[in-house]
C-alpha cells in the first residue's frame, strides 16, 4: 500500500476519476428531468 494518499497517486487518480464520472452522470441527469441546460440552470445564459 502507498504512504501517501496525497498528491498524484493511484488512490487520489481513482477516487478523481469516480467522482469525475458521479458528477457527470448527476448532471446528465438533471439535465434530463428539468430540460434545461447547467447553464440555464446557473442563470448564465
Amino acid at each position: 500500500m502507498e504512504s501517501g494518499k496525497f498528491g498524484f497517486t493511484k488512490f487520489a487518480e481513482n477516487w478523481n476519476g469516480r467522482l469525475a464520472m458521479l458528477g457527470f452522470t448527476i448532471g446528465l441527469a438533471t439535465e434530463l428531468l428539468t430540460g434545461k441546460g447547467i447553464l440555464s440552470q446557473l442563470g448564465l445564459m
